[in-house]
């Protein structure tokens, strides 16, 4: 079966190269990067989907810093994937609720934060072409051509 971006090359282009992206796209993405965190942090069963919606922003956060729009000087984008993928894989073999420990929520937190910030201050066009490399490269990792830092949660 073959992959739909989200974003379309022609979204890419015709998205506005100065201007944010409207706030009805960026508050969508932003509530549900939220609500996924805080099922991690806080719901009883927490399920996949929201484990997903947390990764992929924090991929698109990483996408972001390896294409120099964003910065990590504290190397903090690591200690985010690394808690989500010891909570993913946690939940895999313990068969336990997807949970981050303290310092995994606080670090994915900042993250998301700094995510949120870049929505609402880059281009919408820069955001979109983020959104698009990081698609493709979940997609590499999923089918099996992974970079020595991609990190997979396997049963």
């Amino acid at each position: 079966m073959k992959y739909h971006h989200t974003y379309s090359l022609m979204d890419v282009m015709m998205a506005d190269p100065i201007k944010p992206m409207p706030d009805h796209k960026r508050e969508h993405q932003i509530k549900k990067m939220k609500d996924g965190l805080l099922a991690l942090e806080r719901a009883a069963y927490p399920t996949i989907h929201d484990w997903e919606i947390v990764t992929d922003a924090l991929n698109m956060m990483e996408t972001l810093i390896e294409m120099g729009w964003a910065q990590d000087p504290d190397g903090l984008i690591e200690d985010a994937v690394k808690a989500l993928a010891i909570a993913g894989q946690r939940s895999i073999t313990k068969n336990v609720p997807i949970r981050l420990d303290g310092v995994g929520i606080k670090t994915v937190r900042g993250l998301l934060e700094d995510y949120e910030t870049a929505l609402k201050e880059m281009p919408e066009r820069t955001m979109m072409h983020c959104h698009r490399k990081t698609e493709k490269r979940v997609q590499d990792i999923l089918a099996g051509r992974c970079e020595t830092h991609d990190v997979q949660v396997t049963k």
